[in-house]
């Protein structure tokens, strides 16, 4: 099986309008070291087959909408499936008709559904990470006088020394703030060394970008770097915090993935968070874009010292209907191109068993942050493409809306797909899609506005 790579680039950049000066020597290398990575993703991949007894599985759909073997961008076509899980009917056949039965019973049959089938188990017992401070700088963004903390996360590896693990965290707050301040906490990108970012269409507008946006509001941003504490890859399952419990083992069907492991590091940020005077930890939001969308809600489900949550683009695996048959599609997700963001057990769906046979789908995930406020982002489908799936994210929105209400909170307000611009922000569960292409950028400004409402 060929190594299926997520055709959505990964910031609004791709590959190829990347500029970048690199020796032959060092592409050699380059190419050398990424020859090794698929080798030890394809082993990895096929142990998991192996210990799932499965010996075949079905292809997923190229993004390249003029492959013959093209994603279905026809809504049309685009729900076959008929029905939903419904987050409100318990295992038993009852209705959840009260708060109480959704948190002492229905929310955990939902969690186990998820831990088990798709995102995997968390150990029950996780190292604990020592943060250090490295560095403080003054700095000035915009206008704004701030202070940047550099962290380092030291996790503990006395179990298994053999394995190093640190988690990269930035945290700025504004110089002059007469207290502690809310904190939004993105999961950053890292660009290799000589990237440069492409000159912006001609006719962009100017924006400020999140940080000073933050800023000017009085709070303060963070940026975690997945990728420090566990690596993007298949091969890198048996390194990072989870090749670091697991004592550099193969994981087991149920392990976590890597979605897991960012929010863990997401949670870990939190700890430090609370040590610090800087920052309100009553006011605290989580965003991310693409796969760190993903995380996004994957640690907004789980963690619920988070208070806000900005999801960006984040499609199957997200917030996106995965039984949509629309963009991206379970097949591509249980690839050996990115199985490793979900447990082993997910690839079942694959073959022998399909996407309709998943006890939960994704706006089970959206309604296990309730009560408490999502914004889900969208660009527009002429700029980013219809991979990401915009309306099938809305619908993971929509059908959150019932736990919403039942914990007394508004849900998006409409079943209807809002044009292009329009935000829906009147409850906790809220939906915009910019007419820009795969970033969060233009839908920062109303994110920052509808969480106004509840970072007071």
């Amino acid at each position: 099986m060929k190594i299926v790579t997520c055709l959505v680039a990964l910031c609004t950049v791709t590959a190829a309008s990347a500029q970048t000066q690199r020796s032959p020597a060092d592409s050699i290398r380059r190419d050398s070291m990424m020859r090794a990575m698929q080798k030890s993703t394809q082993q990895d991949y096929q142990n998991m087959l192996d210990q799932l007894h499965i010996t075949s599985t079905r292809p997923g759909p190229s993004g390249n909408p003029q492959a013959p073997n093209a994603a279905n961008s026809d809504e049309a076509k685009a729900t076959p499936y008929t029905t939903l899980p419904d987050p409100l009917v318990l295992k038993n056949g009852k209705k959840v008709t009260t708060a109480k039965m959704w948190w002492s019973h229905r929310r955990a049959e939902i969690v186990e559904d998820f831990d088990r089938e798709v995102y995997g188990r968390v150990p029950a017992k996780t190292p604990k990470v020592r943060w250090e401070v490295t560095r403080t700088a003054d700095t000035t963004i915009g206008d704004i006088k701030a202070i940047t903390k550099y962290l380092l996360g030291h996790v503990d590896n006395s179990a298994y020394p053999k394995t190093t693990v640190d988690i990269q965290l930035t945290l700025t707050t504004p110089t002059n703030a007469k207290g502690p301040v809310p904190v939004i906490t993105e999961f950053g990108f890292v660009f290799p060394p000589g990237f440069r970012m492409p000159p912006p269409p001609a006719g962009t507008p100017v924006v400020k970008n999140w940080q000073e946006q933050l800023l000017e509001k009085g709070w303060g941003c963070a940026v975690i770097v997945p990728t420090s504490f566990q690596a993007d890859n298949g091969a890198g399952l048996t390194q990072g915090i989870i090749g670091l419990v697991n004592k550099g083992q193969p994981r087991k069907p149920d392990d976590w993935g890597t979605l897991k492991a960012w929010a863990w590091g997401a949670s870990r940020a939190i700890d430090y968070y609370e040590t610090d005077k800087a920052v309100d930890t009553k006011k605290l939001g989580i965003e991310g874009l693409s796969r760190y969308g993903k995380a996004a809600l994957v640690a907004m489900a789980y963690e619920p010292r988070f208070a806000i949550a900005f999801i960006g683009s984040s499609g199957a695996g997200g917030a996106k209907i995965l039984r949509r048959v629309f963009g991206e599609q379970v097949e591509n997700l249980a690839s050996s191109g990115e199985y490793h963001w979900f447990a082993g057990n997910f690839i079942k769906y694959v073959g022998p068993l399909t996407p309709n046979d998943l006890p939960v789908d994704a706006h089970e995930l959206v309604a296990l942050c309730a009560p408490r406020p999502v914004f889900i982002s969208s660009g527009s489908p002429k700029v980013e493409g219809q991979w990401i799936d915009a309306k099938g994210m809305f619908l993971g929105g929509v059908h959150a809306g019932p736990v919403y209400k039942l914990l007394g909170k508004k849900d998006l307000g409409t079943t209807e797909f809002p044009p292009i611009e329009t935000p829906l922000v009147d409850g906790e569960v809220a939906f915009r899609q910019h007419s820009g292409g795969h970033t969060t950028g233009p839908n920062w400004e109303t994110f920052i506005q509808y969480a106004s409402h509840y970072l007071k």
